[in-house]
């Protein structure tokens, strides 16, 4: 194999969107084979999946400048989004590394030593690999243990599958549907109280929003309800309002706490328009 640049060169701070697969050259082949040789045997758990247009794009980068920012973020990215975990993720790079640094090892049977693996590559890596890896978990459809609503997450799935239909149909998702939000004040209250309030809450939109519409949890103190905009919508805020009071009445140590604030959130002309209304009121 010719010589080529260390791994860790110099980088290049626009990050890609995915890497394009490209023909090889011998040198890369080799590189690419003794690499995924080291990865297996460093506990590399599924050799179907080592293989990706990322990791084209890093043999080629070390053997011309060196693996930049760009590729190496590249390559976390995509080993997140394949289900790779972050040990298996920096142990694979480990593996890189160890090639590299004996090139005279054949066939790829080195020891990898993540310890010894320079912590640019690491951290690069690493940080690109968090980034997919936490936007799936958020985007993951969950049920909140407490109310056993949905979580904002699901919610955000069914705005998606919402403006996908009303693009089809030439439709506006604002003129057709609308979110109820249910704001719980819970600066006083503490403890069991807390949790009483959200879970009799809850019971009461789903008790009132029966037909299909999604009621979700967005926070600690918010829950919503994703509902069509009907003539119907004002009674049946007002059967809420009045179900939420007379279960809070219904129990001695609730008596005095005041009920959840009801009002309307506009959803916006587009999906992600809509997610960050989710987030602020969420959070408020």
């Amino acid at each position: 194999m010719t010589d080529g640049p260390a791994l860790g060169a110099s980088s290049v701070p626009d990050e890609p969107r995915r890497a394009e697969a490209r023909p090889l050259g011998v040198d890369s082949r080799v590189l690419r084979a003794r690499w995924r040789t080291a990865s297996l045997a460093a506990g590399w758990r599924f050799p179907s999946d080592w293989g990706l247009p990322e990791v084209d794009a890093v043999c080629a980068a070390v053997l011309t400048e060196g693996p930049s920012d760009q590729v190496l973020s590249g390559l976390g990215r995509a080993r997140a989004a394949a289900g790779a975990g972050l040990d298996e993720t920096l142990a694979d790079l480990a593996a890189l590394h160890a090639v590299l640094v004996d090139p005279d090892a054949a066939d790829g049977f080195v020891t990898p030593d993540i310890d010894a693996t320079p912590s640019r590559l690491l951290r690069i890596t690493a940080i690109a690999w968090a980034e997919v890896a936490l936007d799936k978990l958020t985007n993951t459809e969950v049920t909140d243990p407490l109310t056993e609503l949905p979580t904002a997450a699901y919610l955000r799935t069914r705005l998606a599958e919402l403006y996908r239909a009303a693009a089809r149909a030439g439709r506006s998702v604002p003129e057709d549907y609308v979110l109820l939000r249910a704001a719980i004040n819970l600066n006083d209250m503490a403890g069991w109280s807390r949790l009483t309030v959200m879970i009799l809450t809850a019971d009461a939109l789903r008790k009132v929003f029966d037909g299909g519409e999604t009621v979700a949890c967005l926070g600690p103190s918010t829950l919503a309800v994703l509902t069509e905009r009907d003539e119907q919508l004002p009674t049946r805020a007002v059967a809420v309002r009045r179900e939420i009071i007379a279960q809070l009445y219904g129990d001695r140590q609730l008596r005095n706490v005041q009920p959840p604030s009801l009002g309307t959130v506009r959803l916006q002309p587009t999906y992600a328009e809509s997610c960050a209304v989710l987030s602020t009121i969420s959070r408020s």
